[in-house]
């Protein structure tokens, strides 16, 4: 090589260096940016109204929320009291859940947390509320967990439990650690 090829190739070289850092640089404010974000929501709604509806056409679930925030690049959308109403196959009547906070994941998970109440809509059911500090929600399912205290309430009892599994499907209820019953029978009026 010849003194014309080394001093190009010096000069490819230094200009290399000078440029590398500054490259470096955007590339790492760029991740930074999206970092930042993520954390940001996608888009916001006040008095949020939606209905989702299933392949056939058939109404699945009502949310109104006083707040929604939608975060994309974390999948998922947080609520402000939201109350969502689940409407069961085969005819059976709905349930009313409703909370301070709650968190639809991508999944299709719902939690719920503080002052949570799960309302049956029907009179024929045996239970009637379910109240708790945090309650999650498979809605393809509509399997409900939760690892604090529960309280069950129906038209003659009330059973506290320090979590559960239950079905709303088939209204089977599996308490882990139960904690007491009453049982406070209707008398009637002589």
């Amino acid at each position: 090589m010849n003194r014309l090829g080394y001093s190009i190739s010096a000069l490819f070289i230094l200009a290399l260096a000078t440029y590398i850092p500054t490259w470096l640089k955007e590339d790492v404010g760029l991740a930074e940016v999206s970092e930042q974000d993520a954390y940001r929501p996608t888009y916001k709604a006040i008095n949020l109204r939606s209905a989702l509806y299933d392949d056939s056409g058939r109404l699945t679930h009502r949310i109104f929320a006083s707040e929604m925030e939608h975060y994309e690049q974390l999948g998922f959308v947080f609520f402000k009291q939201p109350q969502y109403t689940i409407y069961m196959e085969d005819d059976q009547q709905p349930w009313r859940l409703t909370a301070d906070e709650g968190t639809l994941y991508d999944d299709n998970r719902i939690q719920l947390e503080q002052n949570v109440i799960i309302q049956s809509l029907s009179n024929d059911n045996f239970v009637k509320t379910i109240t708790a500090e945090f309650i999650q929600i498979d809605l393809d399912t509509k399997l409900m967990t939760s690892d604090q205290p529960v309280i069950i309430i129906g038209d003659d009892y009330e059973i506290q439990s320090n979590g559960f599994d239950a079905n709303l499907r088939t209204k089977q209820y599996e308490l882990k650690k139960h904690v007491q019953t009453v049982y406070l029978p209707k008398t009637e009026a002589p």
